[in-house]
């Protein structure tokens, strides 16, 4: 039977419907963490141990999570993606994709230099200089928000919105991302998530946080929206940027009426997104991996070739 692995730490439900989309093209998918793989680089072995597959590499990957950890760690992880590229093995999204998003100073710098539409950002080391940009952005109207550089769910995020705030700073491990606050348009609190999948936006919904946090993670509420043209064609283009094979891209809507992309994640979880709109992510995210990498149909022959 053709197999496949899915890195992740928590399969849960998103595991659960990724392994009945790939059943439906007769794979098996097995759960793996990329902290249990490692390169065993000696003679007559595979140069990549994944448990589960000793003896033959997967058909494919798919990154549905990649664990925290110190540098090394996220650097070994990173690795692993990369050499089962090499090998010839179709890493969906592929470690590239997975370093230009975990990175959020990366990401800002990519999506900037493509000229797309992004808040002001400032990465730095300089503890002062941070303190400086900080209070001046202050004074001059601005809030700020503080990020780690790698995190995801809204997980360390602050919002600076006076001079004493800035105690926040201090905890950001020696790495200091700041970033314009971005007021949304009209009431509330509230941006966007649009799903990408091969240059195509399959859905969007609006997020209402009840805070200005509007992480569905932390407790934000869902409504499926159809996108503008607009929308989905900024969505799709921070993707291309990023060269990713799907994203969830968050783009808010600003007082003056201008989107604004605020972050693009390579491991975006629809959950949320399905709870409000008639979409099988898994079943899409599958079909294109397996379609395009794999060249199979549901029904186990070769995708025609148009």
């Amino acid at each position: 039977m053709r197999r496949v692995a899915i890195f992740t730490d928590d399969p849960g439900w998103h595991g659960k419907q990724l392994s009945l989309a790939f059943a439906e093209f007769g794979y098996s998918a097995e759960f793996v963490s990329l902290a249990e793989c490692r390169l065993t680089l000696a003679s007559g072995r595979l140069p990549i141990w994944i448990p589960g597959f000793e003896q033959v590499l997967p058909d494919a990957v798919f990154v549905r999570g990649v664990p925290g950890g110190s540098l090394e760690e996220v650097v070994l992880y990173l690795d692993i993606l990369h050499a089962l590229k090499f090998l010839g093995v179709p890493v969906y999204n592929d470690g590239r994709a997975i370093e230009r998003s975990v990175d959020k100073g990366m990401t800002s710098f990519l999506l900037q230099r493509a000229g797309l539409p992004t808040p002001p950002t400032w990465v730095l080391r300089d503890p002062d200089e941070a303190q400086r940009i900080a209070g001046s952005e202050l004074q001059n109207g601005h809030l700020l928000i503080s990020k780690p550089l790698f995190g995801s769910q809204g997980e360390g995020i602050r919002r600076i919105e006076k001079m004493t705030d800035l105690f926040w700073l201090t905890s950001s491990r020696g790495v200091y991302y700041l970033q314009r606050f971005v007021h949304a348009a009209g009431e509330g609190y509230h941006d966007h998530r649009v799903f990408v999948i091969d240059g195509c936006a399959v859905a969007a919904m609006r997020r209402r946080g009840k805070s200005w946090l509007n992480n569905v993670a932390q407790g934000a509420d869902c409504e499926w929206i159809d996108a503008s043209s607009e929308l989905a064609e900024l969505a799709i283009k921070a993707t291309q940027t990023l060269e990713m094979d799907y994203a969830g891209v968050d783009i808010m809507l600003d007082r003056d009426g201008h989107y604004t992309v605020i972050e693009v994640n390579s491991v975006p979880a629809w959950k949320g997104l399905e709870s409000v709109c008639d979409v099988n992510v898994a079943a899409l995210l599958v079909e294109d991996l397996v379609g395009r990498y794999l060249g199979l149909t549901r029904s186990g022959a070769p995708a025609e070739i148009s």
